[in-house]
């Protein structure tokens, strides 16, 4: 199995994607006159304004919807990964796709809201309703859709809650082990993915408003309590910042790992963890109730910003300070060696290695802790976007039983990837991402070729701005825009 994942993941995620999540970031922020700089303040400002509907969820909800996806397992153990396969200079490229997917993400998640629909007195929208409304293709928008229900559903809710098991483990060890149909499996992990998957069942039979409310309340918490605990640890060691940050920028271009190696996991973890261009975060930003789509572009762009520099350099900065990481070379090789040969570089070990090195007692269960609410809603994030995808199926083919198989597939996966080893889990979760990444970021391009219809939202927004207008508006039919029924009719 793991060779087979292996091998999908060689051919998913050659350099050709590597390039096209850093080369469209760049098109996009050079098109966009570098959006997510000039309109920093904009953003702020709409993160703390607006109001839900019945229809649809607030900006700052649909941030915690998004974030709860974007802020998961990759903001720990993704980080730890990049480290310790690619060196200390991954962490410089996953800022450099952070920084320019910030302009991807205005990108996807503007026509997510221009092309959204409502079903069932709900907004829906995402990549399959703008590739098939944008694009005029209805089959390719079907292959994202089934991509996404794949991934989403079944294979990126593995790696979330298999970092889970991992921090439980470590904090209680793994009891005694008990022989089962899927192999002999730990009793620890068999008693935390029970828990995980009954709170999960809980709330997503609870319905989309009952996600929103639990991650707008415990995203925001948890980030801010895991940055706190990173910056009591640089304020310890803040005479150690400076040499951290030249091993990074140094380490980037003539890194101990190759500069492939450095790059490549950079932009790999990098995309894993802020999911710009992977096409999950417009499905959060099409829920929303904005006046004008650009507002919710802005918003989803910043989100791309908290996850990776900060929550990701939360992270970089306390593995690297503390020196517990390993990088590994060629085969069973160490380029360095500063922790146990045996612990895991795909797992949350480094950084509770870290923690508990400078605050004894706190570091395994606090970082055990924060990966239980990282993760979970990151599970509740999938269910979201997987749900959204059923939605858009179900407008052709009328299947009540869908949505039920949906949560029973999530719930029987986070379950499997709570018991099983991590490098399966996470060559899933690579399959996944990379699935959704090459099928989105050529739909936003060549949507952006045919129609530019968040480049003309965007110039629409800044007008109104220059001329102070009180309450912002959107006329899809004035910009040409076609397609765009729901702010037609709002009009």
């Amino acid at each position: 199995m793991l060779e087979l994942v292996n091998t999908l993941n060689s051919v998913i995620w050659s350099p050709a994607l590597i390039y096209l999540c850093l080369g469209a970031g760049l098109f996009f922020s050079v098109i966009t006159r570098f959006v997510q700089v000039r309109h920093f303040r904009e953003m702020w400002r709409l993160l703390l304004s607006g109001k839900s509907s019945e229809q649809g969820i607030s900006s700052f909800q649909a941030l915690a919807v998004s974030l709860s996806g974007r802020v998961g397992t990759g903001n720990i153990a993704g980080v730890a990964a990049a480290i310790g396969f690619g060196g200390p200079g991954a962490v410089f490229w996953m800022w450099v796709v952070a920084f320019f997917g910030a302009a991807t993400a205005y990108i996807e998640s503007t026509n997510a809201q221009i092309f959204k629909e409502e079903h069932d007195g709900l907004y829906r929208g995402g990549p399959a309703y703008y590739i098939e409304k944008a694009m005029g293709q209805k089959w390719y928008a079907w292959i994202f859709a089934i991509a996404t229900i794949l991934a989403c559903g079944v294979l990126l809710p593995t790696v979330q809650s298999n970092s889970i098991g991992e921090a439980v483990t470590m904090v209680f060890g793994q009891g005694h082990v008990v022989d089962t149909a899927f192999g002999p499996l730990a009793i620890t992990k068999v008693y935390t993915a029970v828990a995980i998957v009954l709170l999960l069942g809980f709330i997503i039979f609870g319905g989309v408003k009952r996600i929103a409310n639990f991650t707008q309340v415990v995203v925001p918490f948890m980030a801010l309590a895991y940055i706190i605990i990173a910056c009591v640890m640089i304020a310890l060691n803040i005479d150690k910042l400076p040499g951290v940050f030249m091993m990074i920028i140094n380490d980037a271009f003539s890194p101990m790992a190759g500069v492939g190696a450095a790059i490549g996991w950079g932009v790999k973890r990098g995309v894993y963890s802020n999911e710009a261009g992977q096409g999950t975060g417009p499905h959060a930003a099409a829920a929303a109730e904005v006046k004008h789509p650009a507002q919710q572009g802005l918003v989803q762009a910043f989100s791309v910003y908290i996850d990776t520099l900060f929550v990701c350099s939360a992270t970089a900065f306390m593995i690297l300070i503390t020196g517990a990481y390993n990088v590994h070379g060629a085969g069973d090789a160490f380029i360095i060696q500063n922790v146990a040969a045996d612990v895991a570089a795909n797992s949350p070990a480094f950084t509770q290695i870290a923690v508990e090195g400078m605050l004894p007692g706190i570091g395994k269960p606090f970082i055990a802790l924060a990966l239980f609410f990282f993760a979970f809603t990151t599970i509740l994030a999938y269910y979201f976007i997987a749900e959204n995808n059923v939605a858009y199926i179900k407008r052709t083919f009328k299947i009540p039983a869908l949505t039920f198989l949906l949560k029973v597939a999530i719930m029987v996966a986070t379950f499997y990837g709570t018991v099983k080893a991590a490098d399966i889990a996470w060559g899933l979760g690579d399959v996944g991402v990379g699935l959704m990444a090459w099928l989105n970021i050529i739909g936003i391009l060549v949507i952006f070729f045919m129609a530019k219809p968040a480049i003309k939202a965007l110039k629409d927004y800044e007008r109104q701005q220059q001329e102070g207008v009180e309450e912002y508006s959107f006329d899809p039919d004035k910009l040409g825009i076609k397609n765009a029924d729901i702010w037609r009719d709002k009009k």
